[in-house]
Order: C-alpha cells, then sequence, then structure tokens
C-alpha cells in the first residue's frame, strides 16, 4: 500500500507567508518520509483555502522536493480557462521530472461559484467539456474543439508534459454512484466521508474494474482521514485536540456566512474525540495509529491511505515529529501488505 497526503492548507492563525514556508517545510518532511504523493485542495473565498491558486504553491513544492509526487485534488474546472490550465500542467509537470498529478472536479460550493461569476446550473457542463479539451489539449499537436462553452480552430500546443499523453489523474468520490465512471477510465480516486459510505464506494469502484477485466492496482484508491501521531496517545491527543476546531471553523466559515451548514458537516464533529469516534481520524502514538490503519483496510481495502496531518493550529514543529513517526514507525508495516479480513 502507498501513502499520500492530502491539504486543504486551511487558515493556521499565522501570517499568510508562514502560512505558505510551513507547508513547504512539511512537504520536504514527507519527500524524506516516503510519502507517494501531496493532494492540494483548490477553494475560494473562505478560510479553508490558503491555496486558492493551487499551481503556485504546486511550483514551489517542485522545487523543494525531489521524489514526492503532487498535484490538485482538484482543480475546479470551471473556474479555470482549460487553454491556460494545459500550459500550467505542462509547466508543473517538467519542472518537477515527471511528478504532477492531475486531479479534476467541478467544485460544489455555491458560493465560491457565485464569488466568480459562474452559474452552478451550467458548471456540471462546463466541467465536462473542459475535461474533453485537457485530455485532448495535452496530447495533441495542435487543438480543435467545438464545444458550447469552448472553441479552438487549429490552436497549436507548443507545451508538452513529460508523462504522455497526460499526467495520472485523479478524482474525488464521496458517493458510491461516482465510483464507476473513474473506475472504467482509470482514473485514481480518494473516497471521502464515514466508512460506512466510503467502504461502499471502494467496493463499487473494486467491482467495476473487475467487472471490465481492468487490473485492480493498475489504478490508486484511497482514503482520507485527519490523523496525529506522537509519542504517546495522551500527547497527540492533545495536539489534535487544540488543532481541530480551527479547522473545522475553516470548513464551515463560508457556509455560516450565508447562513448554511455544510452538507456533509455532520461527519466533522465540533471536537477531536468526536471525530475518533466516528473512525475519521486518529491520534496516538505509532502502535495506536497502526492499529486504526489496520481496521481502515478490513473496511475497505484499499491501496492508498491519504492522511491529513496538517490542519487548523497544528504547529509546524508538531507536525513534523508527527511526520517522522509516522513515515518511521507506521508506514513499513503496510509496505507489504495483504488485504485484512
Amino acid at each position: 500500500m502507498k501513502f499520500g497526503i492530502f491539504d486543504h492548507v486551511d487558515d493556521a492563525g499565522v501570517p499568510l507567508q508562514q502560512l505558505y514556508e510551513d507547508r513547504l517545510t512539511v512537504a520536504e518532511a514527507y519527500d524524506r518520509g516516503g510519502f507517494h504523493g501531496y493532494h492540494v485542495a483548490e477553494h475560494h473565498t473562505t478560510p479553508l483555502g490558503g491555496a486558492p491558486s493551487p499551481s503556485l504553491l504546486l511550483a514551489a513544492v517542485a522545487y523543494r522536493t525531489k521524489r514526492l509526487r503532487f498535484g490538485p485534488l482538484v482543480y475546479l474546472l470551471p473556474f479555470h480557462h482549460p487553454l491556460r490550465l494545459i500550459e500550467e500542467i505542462c509547466m508543473l509537470d517538467q519542472m518537477s521530472g515527471g511528478r504532477f498529478e492531475l486531479g479534476i472536479g467541478r467544485g460544489v460550493s455555491l458560493w465560491e461559484t457565485k464569488a466568480y461569476g459562474l452559474d452552478f446550473t451550467q458548471t456540471q457542463a462546463m466541467y465536462h467539456e473542459a475535461y474533453q479539451v485537457l485530455l485532448k489539449g495535452l496530447g495533441a499537436d495542435e487543438l480543435t474543439f467545438e464545444g458550447q462553452f469552448y472553441r479552438f480552430q487549429n490552436q497549436p500546443m507548443i507545451l508538452r508534459p513529460i508523462q504522455r499523453p497526460h499526467p495520472p489523474l485523479w478524482y474525488g468520490i464521496t458517493l458510491p454512484s461516482q465510483a464507476e465512471w473513474p473506475a472504467a477510465n482509470h482514473v485514481n480516486v480518494v473516497a471521502l466521508g464515514l466508512r460506512e459510505t466510503t467502504s461502499a464506494s471502494i467496493a463499487g469502484y473494486r467491482e467495476a474494474r473487475t467487472r471490465l477485466g481492468l487490473d485492480l492496482n493498475g489504478t490508486l484508491y484511497g482514503t482520507s482521514r485527519h490523523i496525529v501521531v506522537a509519542d504517546t496517545d495522551a500527547e497527540a491527543l492533545r495536539i489534535a485536540q487544540a488543532a481541530y476546531p480551527r479547522w473545522r471553523e475553516s470548513f464551515r466559515w463560508l457556509f455560516r456566512r450565508n447562513n448554511a451548514e455544510p452538507r456533509v458537516i455532520n461527519i466533522y464533529p465540533p471536537t477531536f474525540d468526536e471525530l475518533q469516534a466516528l473512525d475519521n481520524g486518529i491520534a496516538g502514538s505509532p502502535a495506536t495509529v497502526r492499529r486504526f490503519i489496520e481496521d481502515e483496510l478490513r473496511a475497505n481495502p484499499i491501496n492508498y491511505f491519504v492522511p491529513q496531518m496538517v490542519f487548523g493550529e497544528l504547529k509546524v514543529g508538531d507536525a513534523l515529529r508527527s511526520i517522522e513517526l509516522f513515515a518511521r514507525d507506521v508506514m513499513p508495516a503496510f509496505s507489504s501488505a495483504k488485504e485484512l479480513t
């Protein structure tokens, strides 16, 4: 099993310059620790998303790391002109020596969409068109496309990615009904939600791959949980309890400003203790975290685990120790793990 990292780059209560420098410092730690990928969310006009332009942060990651793969999870395609995005993808893949991972999606926040003057009722169609343009443009010498939103006629494609015909694709799924398309189209996925939901999503993804005669290990499919590791359970829980409330408030902030709550707020309760009770996160010693991941594998036969290890007011020193312990004392236990029953 491989391990990656998911990161909102959310407000940590520090100046923005320090937020970015701290994230680059921990990206170097992920690189040293042997993590496979670093996946950054794209959000706008909310403290949940301190990297509304993921490409800018990831360009810095490219030069601060050597082996770590990285990319957005996901680029919100309706928010980007596809030609500009093709050029950025090519630049990032070339700058990193072919380490870019391409996450794509629509965007689910009505208020983020409104902030960009987009019609939410049209963004699903925009996403599908932009996706077609991206794949066609990344693999073509000239781009010709005639759609409702985007039109190109013999547009020269000067830049090329190293990874041909395009970097690996990623998609986030929150419902089992969303698993069929990425499974059939060789798209890697991260399933979000409580274990009951992610279990059904992962099962649907694996069943679709099997039914179509596709290699179950030909793509990566995983889940994400909040994880904090320290030398003792008590120390890890103290760190997580202090850090988590700010992350949760950032998660709710834009919704509360519009007198609403996120649709999935129930999976992120007010305290980290409650989050642990839902099996949506763990704070503990390496042994405790290993047992948690073993339980995760029993519920979700995944080949990729994507913890969120830096969130809210987690201090960079605590984060670096957590990453070190996870890489040294947790990950090796699953390097050749079989499915647990």
